[in-house]
């Protein structure tokens, strides 16, 4: 029998890859919220490998806590990840993969374009999800992954915080409002050039984030998490003294003020 594959927070996209790895015959253990990964890991001291699903607010809470069983195990799926995100809990080569497919309650997986993936266990995740007909490509090395990561992170900010203010798709967006989705997602590229520490290739980064768009371009350029990810960007560029003047306007008009 296969080894068993942990999957850390079944929500939507964890029931995903869950259900993959099921189909390709592996026993899945799922740890919820209220569960102690500490006795999970006691039982299960040797998984094949360890998908962490949890919301990106709750994953360095979640690494911090992680069994020393299951540190060579890792599968990070979380929007706006980057290396620190790991290397800060002594991680060095976690299987990473960049989720470009919805998934909502009641709905089936909505695929935008194919999820790159990079890491160790890089071959069995494209396995379990092209089981569920949803298309992934090995990244064969870090520095690719990392250029793919940014543009998932550009593809989500710019639309989210553009979308505080212009609503609709991400076609209407390119379109209609193309002067500020081009200041927005200037401003974010400022913000991960912070995060990453190097100059990125900015033409490359939105010809990616273009190719998303023309994957689904119909996709709502605002969701739930919007507010909260301008709040996050805006205390980035405090950190980082960026001026990040696209943001700031929108964050004035649509978050709360505390005066």
């Amino acid at each position: 029998m296969n080894k068993p594959v942990v999957v850390i927070g079944i929500g939507e996209i964890g029931s995903v890859f869950a259900r993959g790895f099921l189909r390709l015959g592996y026993p899945v253990v799922p740890v919820m919220r209220d569960m102690d990964m500490g006795v999970v890991a006691a039982d299960v001291s040797e998984p094949e490998m360890v998908i962490v699903a949890v919301a990106e607010k709750d994953l360095h809470a979640t690494l911090q806590q992680l069994p020393d069983a299951w540190r060579d195990k890792l599968v990070l799926l979380q929007n706006e990840l980057l290396p620190r995100d790991w290397q800060q809990h002594g991680l060095e080569t976690p299987t990473v993969i960049s989720v470009w497919f919805e998934k909502k309650r009641g709905m089936d997986s909505k695929v935008v374009i194919a999820s790159p993936v990079c890491g160790p266990f890089a071959d069995e995740v494209k396995q379990a999800l092209e089981a569920l007909n949803i298309p992934v490509s090995v990244v064969a090395d870090a520095g690719a992954m990392l250029r793919e990561l940014v543009v998932k992170n550009l593809y989500i900010l710019t639309t989210n915080i553009a979308g505080l203010e212009c609503g609709g798709n991400v076609r209407e967006l390119w379109l209609n409002h193309n002067e500020l989705a081009c200041s927005v997602a200037g401003d974010v590229l400022d913000i991960q050039e912070f995060l990453v520490g190097e100059a990125l290739d900015r033409t490359a980064l939105v010809e990616g984030m273009l190719a998303a768009f023309d994957g689904d371009p119909e996709h709502g350029c605002m969701g739930r998490s919007a507010p909260a990810r301008l709040q996050r960007a805006l205390a980035i560029a405090d950190e980082a003294g960026l001026e990040v003047p696209a943001l700031r306007r929108i964050a004035a008009a649509a978050l709360p003020s505390d005066k």
